[in-house]
């Protein structure tokens, strides 16, 4: 068994409003969850318009499938590059 968790830190420089932020961080967040089954949501900075933080845990049987899940997660975050900058990507594994 893998766990594996983390943050993604993001600059929404275009964002000009609170709906305008969550509207992006739910359409990252949703696009996530409908991939794999991962534990995700916005976890800081909840009160500022161009700045977020979302955290996400996710379990896996092997190191590989651990590794396709940070994978898709940032490749999902740059998908959204239009809208936002990714400021940081901290994970951790941990295997038993």
């Amino acid at each position: 068994m893998f766990v594996v968790y983390g943050t993604i830190d993001l600059h929404l420089p275009y964002s000009s409003s609170l709906k305008e932020k969550r509207k992006t961080v739910q359409a990252i967040i949703s696009r996530v969850r409908k991939r794999f089954n991962v534990s995700i949501s916005e976890v800081d900075h909840h009160e500022l318009w161009q700045r977020s933080t979302i955290g996400f845990a996710a379990v896996s049987a092997s190191f590989a499938e651990s590794e396709l899940i940070l994978s898709a997660l940032k490749e999902t975050v740059y998908q959204y590059s239009d809208q936002s900058e990714l400021i940081d990507f901290l994970f951790t594994h941990i295997s038993e």
